[in-house]
């Protein structure tokens, strides 16, 4: 299983298809869009140029990597002749579905098909192809390089043999896989979206400002990141669509999304990838945060 199809060029798929690649498997990084394509490659090498400039590789691995991706806009093309697929594409239930469809008639028999999905339940992905026991869950952190942790989800009939494949290819790729069942959210999100939401609730209410909710988070509770940035970073798009997907799973109303998420994602105040969301992240920001350094 040294070829891997990664499909998604985005946060998350450029970031698994660098570790892959970064320890030498040879990744099809697929997406419909070129421009996609284009930015996810540039974002690779911007962090591989970061990771040389901190002396973490060489010139050599630098290139290594980047001589193990091919791009496809073609997903039948892109997936012959690996051993496994790990799909990355955005949160969207419906999309996802029709990927692991077309999957499953365009993958040899033997193929093992992982999502990275971080709340859609894989029983329900696998019921649409006829290798249940080879899909699973393989939900990487952000920044993928970096993060150790990989959630390994299975599936109501996931094999043994492919949960074992997936722990060890892991481990190659020196992360730490955590086994988790199959329920709305696993484990990271169903304990991190509530923090998030109530995060929210209390800005929402009005008990204190953004900076000062993840002050007393970052400070108070030893977190690196407070919970309104971290939603920033994730996106409140992905924020509000786990909690649906949890909200719906569970029926239960603590997972329900604040109004204040729901509105700022229909105003599209989406965090880092809009330019704004609950911080400012347009390019006027930065402007006066550069300038600000020099008064």
């Amino acid at each position: 299983m040294k070829n891997i199809a990664v499909i998604g060029a985005g946060t998350m798929g450029n970031g698994i298809a660098h570790t892959f690649a970064q320890f030498g498997y040879k990744v099809n990084l697929i997406d419909v869009s070129e421009d996609n394509l284009s930015r996810g490659l540039a974002t690779i090498t911007k962090n591989l140029d970061r990771m040389l400039a901190k002396e973490k590789i060489s010139e050599s691995d630098k290139n290594n990597t980047l001589d193990n991706i091919t791009t496809f806009t073609s997903l039948e093309k892109g997936v012959k002749s690996v051993g496994l697929v790990v799909e990355a594409a955005t949160e969207n239930e419906k999309l996802k579905l029709q990927i692991f469809k077309d999957l499953d008639q365009f993958c040899s028999d033997e193929v093992i098909l992982a999502s990275n999905t971080s709340s859609i339940s894989i029983t329900k992905i696998a019921s649409v192809t006829k290798r249940a026991d080879k899909v699973i869950g393989m939900h990487f952190m952000n920044p993928v390089p970096i993060m150790k942790l990989v959630e390994i989800i299975r599936g109501y009939s996931t094999s043994n043999e492919t949960t074992k494949t997936i722990m060890e290819l892991s481990k190659a790729l020196k992360k730490v896989p955590t086994e988790v069942n199959d329920y709305p959210g696993f484990v990271a999100n169903r304990i991190l979206m509530p923090m998030i939401n109530e995060s929210i609730e209390t800005l929402y209410n009005n008990v204190a400002g953004v900076e000062e909710i993840d002050t007393v988070m970052k400070l108070g509770m030893a977190h690196p990141m407070g919970p309104l940035q971290l939603a920033d970073f994730i996106g409140l798009d992905v924020c509000l669509s786990i909690l649906e997907v949890m909200y719906d799973g569970f029926k239960n109303p603590k997972y329900a999304p604040c109004p204040l998420l729901v509105n700022m994602v229909q105003a599209g105040k989406l965090g880092v990838k809009s330019g704004e969301g609950f911080y400012d992240y347009s390019e006027s920001r930065k402007a006066e945060n550069v300038s600000a350094q020099f008064k």
